[in-house]
């Protein structure tokens, strides 16, 4: 089955640059470590940071999905992506222990609404920081890439928002796509896995 979501208002986020709380190096199948674009610095912001514009959950969320932080089956075709950041309150704390889940279709574009096929859930760290190794979501009509996530503090509200993916033709033609929403991406090893990076800010 395919998605079809509808544009709804949504609030804008502030795009902070900066290094103060860039994660660390990483390396990516045996590729030299190197940095990603930093990642925001909220301690420059004018006021505190904004919170990650929120965004429909679409018709095909489905609860109580396996935590594991590996959406990949052994075989299965697509780009490898693995997606790294942290969550942070607006006064740029780290949330630990977070809750971050997950969904979004396969490389031919169809989800999987039978099973748990790219869903799962997983925490964050003690320092908010997430890891997710997954694949790149295929193209279907009516919407460019995107990948669904809700992220919780403990105790807080969810938010529920969609990530995008830099330079791709559909985004220009998707009335859901926001540029505050797009993983930060660089390419991994060759042509067989990429490595992107989003920090997720929720209000305190």
């Amino acid at each position: 089955m395919r998605e079809i979501d509808h544009p709804r208002a949504v609030r804008t986020r502030r795009r902070l640059i900066g290094a103060g709380l860039a994660l660390p190096f990483i390396a990516w199948r045996g590729a030299s470590a190197q940095s990603l674009r930093p990642t925001p610095a909220c301690r420059e912001a004018v006021g505190p940071a904004r919170e990650t514009p929120s965004q429909t959950a679409g018709p095909y969320y489905t609860p109580n999905s396996p935590q594991r932080a590996s959406l990949v089956d052994p075989g299965e075709p697509g780009l490898r992506l693995t997606l790294l950041g942290r969550v942070l309150t607006t006064a740029c704390r780290p949330v630990p222990k977070a809750l971050l889940d997950v969904w979004h279709c396969d490389a031919a574009g169809n989800y999987d609404n039978a099973g748990f096929r790219h869903r799962g859930h997983l925490f964050a760290d003690a320092s908010g920081g997430y890891r997710l190794e997954t694949i790149v979501p295929g193209l279907y009509p009516g919407r460019t890439r995107h990948i669904h996530i809700r992220v919780q503090a403990p105790g807080g509200r969810p938010l529920t928002t969609q990530l995008y993916f830099p330079r791709e033709a559909a985004n220009a033609d998707d009335g859901l796509w926001q540029r505050d929403l797009e993983i930060a991406l660089r390419p991994g090893a060759g042509t067989q896995a990429q490595a992107g990076q989003f920090d997720f800010v929720l209000e305190a």
